[in-house]
């Protein structure tokens, strides 16, 4: 449980720590005391560096915050420092931080704090069997004005969206089902005044959904299909679909990952979190863009009639796909819902998944992969990033590249011939599903799903990445 955050124009006597935002080139600012502890204990001001100066007994804990140099203090930067800063004060009740007091727009920069503390503060605790509330309560952030109180609600309302995606993230496979998924879906659909609209097995069979069928036929628990559609008040300035990948745990099916590959495979349906939680931050930043998210659910597992690989199967948009590794089954079920998506003639269609461990291969565990078919959709999505902190790194989807799926005996195969290049050619292997005509990106989670340490907003676990960025895409889209 996060703390709860309050606006003031000044710290409370409540509070038994406050921070001093320290910029790395003004260490000189500091006085003699305080410069004489940073220079003894290394403090240089680096954005998310803090050190903690216990003074008399009747006055608070100051703590110095690294904010980096002057000029290069942004919302990502306050982000980091107001994480860093509720890591060092976790064990006092009440904190006050003054990063927002003397920004240039103080609402965006109470925005970014906000953020900051509340997905810093979060934890995983349903199921500790001895889980205490957090000792760090309240948290007031001085700095008031115009549009101060706006900011702030739309900060409670991005962190309880990821929130929502990391509570989902976190839970174990055997109890996440595609029909619990479902379920959290309509409540949380509820909660945020949107439509939820849920297909069970008999209706994914009728619209011919061969892909979540081709993978679910290893289980014992049916698929789902959800659909989360969001409207604004008056006409929509724009149509988006969010498309998220969402196997509930992933086995590889008969071509089976490793014990150790397995272990975290609970986050495999981290794009379906992203996308569900995304919807329902749209109503809380005004959009005034529709929206609609598709989640195909089913996990990947084993039984005596599990489909094997060779096998074919029909996606949505009858196209014919040979399967040579079961364990490459996201975009088996990303096909169908790809395919429906782009029948509703949406402006724009936006995927995510934890698709690849290759695109981690290449860019490590914090940034996502890019790809998709139109630029300026692309630049929208880098752009979201930026503005949330969320790391995204465009990769291209090499044409020369699509006969590595050429199949013998279908349309298309799964994968790409050879170890390389895993990434992109599953990202051609999307493409087929889409028409050439709609704007398109493909978002590749790889391992930022998941975080191994707490680092800056990150905590151990499930990230919640994306969630931020798709709202904010959907959210600023007309601008």
């Amino acid at each position: 449980m996060a703390p709860t955050l309050v606006l003031s124009s000044s710290a409370p006597k409540s509070a038994t720590v406050i921070d001093q935002p320290v910029a790395s080139d003004e260490l000189d600012r500091l006085d003699p005391d305080r410069a004489r502890a940073a220079e003894v204990c290394g403090f240089r001001g680096e954005v998310g560096q803090t050190l903690s100066l216990p003074g008399p007994a009747s006055e608070p804990v100051v703590v110095l915050v690294g904010i980096g140099a002057r000029a290069d203090v942004d919302a990502d930067t306050l982000r980091s420092a107001a994480a860093a800063y509720v890591r060092a004060v976790v064990h006092h009740a009440a904190a006050a931080t003054t990063l927002a007091e003397d920004a240039e727009d103080v609402p965006a920069a109470i925005e970014a704090v906000a953020q900051g503390i509340g997905l810093a503060g979060y934890t995983y605790t349903a199921l500790k069997s001895d889980a205490s509330p957090p000792k760090l309560r309240k948290v007031t952030i001085v700095g008031r004005g115009p549009g101060a109180k706006a900011a702030l609600t739309r900060a409670d309302a991005a962190v309880a969206a990821v929130t929502l995606a990391r509570d989902l993230i976190n839970e174990p496979g055997g109890s996440l089902l595609p029909s619990v998924f479902a379920d959290r879906a309509v409540a949380a659909g509820k909660a945020a005044g949107l439509k939820v609209t849920v297909w069970d097995e008999k209706r994914i069979e009728k619209e011919r959904f061969g892909g979540v069928q081709f993978v679910n036929k290893g289980s014992t628990h049916p698929p789902r299909f959800v659909m989360v559609e969001y409207r604004p008040t008056g006409t929509p300035l724009a149509s988006i679909a969010l498309v998220g990948k969402g196997i509930t745990f992933d086995s590889g099916g008969l071509s089976i990952k490793t014990g150790t590959g397995m272990m975290t495979m609970k986050i495999d349906m981290a794009g379906g979190a992203a996308v569900l939680a995304a919807m329902t931050l749209l109503p809380a930043l005004g959009s005034k863009v529709a929206a609609t998210a598709y989640i195909p659910l089913t996990d990947n597992m084993i039984n005596g009639d599990a489909s094997r690989p060779g096998d074919v199967f029909t996606a949505r948009n009858g196209k014919t796909v040979e399967v040579l590794n079961t364990d490459a089954e996201g975009r088996l079920v990303l096909a169908d819902a790809l395919s429906y998506a782009t029948e509703k003639k949406h402006d724009a269609i936006i995927d995510i998944a934890t698709l690849t461990g290759a695109v981690s291969a290449a860019l490590g565990s914090s940034y996502a992969g890019l790809m998709g078919n139109d630029d300026g959709l692309l630049s929208k999505l880098e752009t979201a990033g930026a503005a949330t902190g969320e790391k995204i790194w465009r990769l291209p989807l090499p044409d020369e590249y699509r006969k590595q799926l050429d199949s013998p005996v279908a349309d298309l195969k799964n994968i790409g011939s050879g170890p390389y290049g895993g990434a992109l050619t599953a990202g051609l292997f999307l493409r087929e599903f889409v028409d050439p005509d709609t704007p398109w990106a493909h978002l590749d989670l790889g391992l930022s799903a998941m975080a191994e340490a707490d680092d800056g907003i990150i905590v151990k676990g499930g990230t919640g990445f994306g969630v931020r960025l798709l709202a904010h895409t959907v959210a600023t889209w007309a601008d």
